[in-house]
């Protein structure tokens, strides 16, 4: 792979997915358009191009705006009408896509090539020539679970300098075995076509690009549009399926990613892609396939090892090296742990008892909770519970121990007869089982209550991905519009153990934090801002044309200490991936950050003029921002290596790409589940300079303050379950009070 000829010393040597390139090939040229064009065509045209001659692609970088030729050293680049020619074809079949503006072509005299623009002409190549293997690790029902390799451009400082990358990694694939037609014709439900085709995650059988089918766009046999089809199909077997198919298949409209535009396709040039909502269409267990995802270290090492050669090979023609992975020995600044064991932290109970993360248990019997609840200041008032369950389950065990390990706690509670309510939905429809549990509920709202215990039958798990729903979600809703606190538990985990300390030990402190309660903070506090702040935006593709709507975006609000103070949802729906002014100001409230360092985590990248909007906010209310994006996905991982061996890499652990970006480990899980997934963060530059290592050390003593389970989470607390959050608002599902000191979330 990767470095696997460093003799590894008694510390294990830290290492990456990334590896740097050195380039020997100068036979480039580069010119731009006029007029000037957007990213999303600058893409498109790129990728035409790049396929318009024989040894020679093309790239269009967003920062110079040019496009950038490479051809092999011994070709000749076409002459400048061979490209003014072929531009102007490309320009007459994408008409319908990219307007019928006309452009020109201007030459760039002594162009200068930059480390980005390298690896980004690399990963070109890649794209193009390089037929990586794959292993197909699982089958069943004509799904296949499949390691893919996947790759893309990165920059690495190293003594001030920016080296040119690509981040090579596996992937597990989830695919059906034929294409998206033959699934269609196949499956029982074919006569209602939306139902089993809008929400599907596709992939593109000529390009292996992944999209999702937005909305149905017609049939085949729809005036014009087979022919329409056939013209824009690439390989003869997906033209001949065209020819072939019936007029009454449906033709679906995808998106890629999050770009705006939809595509109209036929089924035939698509193959499906099975995830968490849509497995119940393929009639498997996701559960089952997830556990199949799982790759072994020795696995993960030979499948790395094996993709860098296939890379190395293609790249070679086109005058590119690869280096070792960056890796701790050679590269031994670049790599950072934290000082101290994060288990160690000091985290400060009620009445000033402080305890080490790993006595969190013991910190609450001893001290109680860091600070009660306004509604529960006065230790009198006694928590009002509630309970819905199947018929069948006996809980009296678990329903005294609840009580119990509350009053441990410092909390009183109490759980009347008429609040608890049983159920039998054996033999019932959804329809009729969602009507026979909402009787339930709207006897127990009559009732003053302040969390409800869910109990459900193991089957209602992967109801939530199904139309119809999941009574989990359904009871949720109810509960959570009306401002009361539940805790589902499936009837698998209680049968699983017989001592239900340990459920307990997960369930009570998030129960008290749904409340209002704070269970714990740090000791010390972060030191960095006074406010930290995440914020984090719903998003949902609109059914009739393209785009998104984004259903809302979200703030949450912490102390210096971690401490809870209180969220703020937006409910207006927002056009476009931008946040607008109006609501970055609300989420910047002027009575708590008047004169303070904020410090605000943005669930990915920073859209269109929101850093604008949001210093323009700071200046009015006389407040410093500290803006870091974090990244969740197209992460590199990173590794410890002992005895020339991969092995798990420890918690902690973070790769500096610059000064203002890196990849940091947050979580340590076991080895036969699989490799921790990092976080990319970056430091906004135009927001207040802080050290990489500081922002390192506060995101993971934040992931300590989760009070729903004794495990850590991947996120810090300021964005934890953001993507949660975004399902349910977009379910339509969202607490009643659009601002609240409460976190319902957890």
């Amino acid at each position: 792979m990767i470095a696997t000829d460093i003799q590894a010393p008694a510390k294990p040597t830290s290492l990456s997915e990334i590896f740097p390139l050195t380039v020997s090939n100068n036979n480039y040229e580069c010119f731009c358009l006029s007029p000037g064009i957007s990213k999303e065509i600058g893409n498109r045209l790129s990728w035409r191009l790049s396929q318009s001659f024989p040894n020679v692609v093309v790239i269009w970088d967003k920062y110079s705006r040019y496009f950038w030729i490479l051809a092999k050293s011994d070709v000749t680049i076409p002459s400048h009408e061979q490209w003014r020619d072929r531009l102007t074809e490309i320009q007459e079949n994408l008409k319908e896509e990219i307007g019928d503006s006309f452009y020109t072509i201007q030459w760039v005299r002594h162009p200068e090539i930059t480390s980005s623009i390298k690896a980004q002409l690399a990963i070109r190549i890649l794209d193009i020539f390089c037929k990586f293997s794959s292993r197909k690790a699982f089958e069943k029902n004509r799904i296949e679970v499949k390691r893919e390799a996947d790759f893309w451009s990165e920059l690495v400082e190293v003594n001030s300098e920016k080296i040119p990358a690509i981040a090579l990694t596996v992937n597990t694939s989830l695919l059906y075995s034929q294409d998206l037609e033959h699934f269609f014709d196949n499956h029982p439900y074919r006569n209602n076509s939306e139902k089993i085709l809008v929400g599907l995650k596709v992939r593109e059988i000529e390009k292996n690009s992944t999209a999702k089918i937005v909305r149905l766009a017609g049939k085949i046999g729809d005036k014009g549009r087979r022919e329409e089809l056939i013209d824009k199909a690439t390989g003869s077997i997906s033209k001949q399926k065209l020819i072939d198919a019936p007029d009454e298949q449906p033709v679906v409209a995808i998106q890629f990613g999050k770009k705006n535009k939809l595509y109209d396709y036929a089924l035939a040039a698509l193959r499906p892609c099975v995830t968490s909502e849509t497995a119940h269409l393929f009639d498997v267990q996701y559960g089952e396939l997830l556990t199949k995802t799982k790759i072994p270290y020795p696995d993960r090492q030979k499948l790395l090892t094996s993709y860098k050669k296939e890379a190395e090979k293609t790249l070679k023609d086109y005058g590119f090296e690869l280096g070792l992975s960056f890796n701790s020995k050679h590269y031994s600044d670049l790599f950072w742990t934290p000082k101290n064991q994060l288990e160690d932290t000091l985290l400060l109970f009620g009445n000033g008892v402080i305890k080490r993360k790993n006595e969190t248990l013991r910190g609450l019997s001893q001290g109680g909770v860091y600070s009660r609840h306004k509604d529960f200041h006065d230790p009198s008032i006694k928590i009002r519970l509630a309970i819905i369950k199947p018929s069948h389950l006996q809980i009296e065990t678990f329903k005294q121990q609840l009580q119990e390990q509350l009053k441990k706690y410092g909390f009183d509670s109490i759980l009347p007869e008429e609040n608890q309510k049983s159920f039998s939905i054996e033999g019932l429809s959804g329809v009729n089982a969602r009507a026979t549990i909402e009787d339930l509920v709207d006897e127990l709202l009559q009732i003053p209550i302040d969390v409800v215990l869910v109990f459900l039958p193991e089957s209602d798990r992967d109801a939530d991905n199904t139309e119809e729903g999941s009574l989990y979600s359904w009871i949720y809703s109810r509960l959570l519009n009306r401002r009361v606190a539940s805790q589902t538990i499936y009837e698998d985990t209680l049968n699983k153990i017989s001592n239900y300390r340990n459920i307990l030990n997960q369930v009570v402190p998030g129960i008290l934090a749904k409340l209002g309660n704070l269970p714990y903070v740090l000791a010390e506090p972060l030191g960095i801002a006074d406010v930290i702040l995440g914020i984090d935006i719903s998003r949902s593709p609109k059914k009739k044309s393209s785009g998104s709507i984004n259903a809302c975006a979200t703030v949450r609000l912490y102390g210096d200490r971690g401490e809870f103070i209180r969220y703020r949802l937006e409910d207006s729906v927002i056009e476009g991936e931008e946040i607008p002014p109006r609501i970055l100001e609300n989420f910047l409230p002027k009575n708590i950050l008047k004169n303070k360092t904020v410090l605000i985590y943005r669930d990915g990248c920073f859209q269109g003029q929101e850093v604008e909007h949001l210093l323009a906010r700071a200046k009015a209310i006389n407040a410093k921002l500290i803006l870091v994006e974090c990244y969740k996905s197209g992460v590199p991982r990173l590794y410890n290596l002992e005895n020339k061996l991969l092995t798990q890499p420890s918690r902690g652990l973070a790769l500096c790409l610059s000064s203002r970006e890196g990849i940091l480990v947050t979580t340590q899980i076991l080895e036969n589940i699989g490799v921790p997934r990092p976080l990319r963060l970056k430091i906004h530059e135009k927001g207040e300079q802080i050290s990489l290592e500081s922002l390192f050390e506060v995101t993971l003593r934040s992931t300590l303050l989760h009070y729903g389970s004794l495990k850590d989470p991947r996120l810090p607390v300021f964005l934890y379950a953001a993507d949660r959050i975004a399902y349910r608002r977009l379910q339509g599902i969202y607490p009643g009070r659009l601002e609240d000191d409460r976190q319902p979330w957890l």
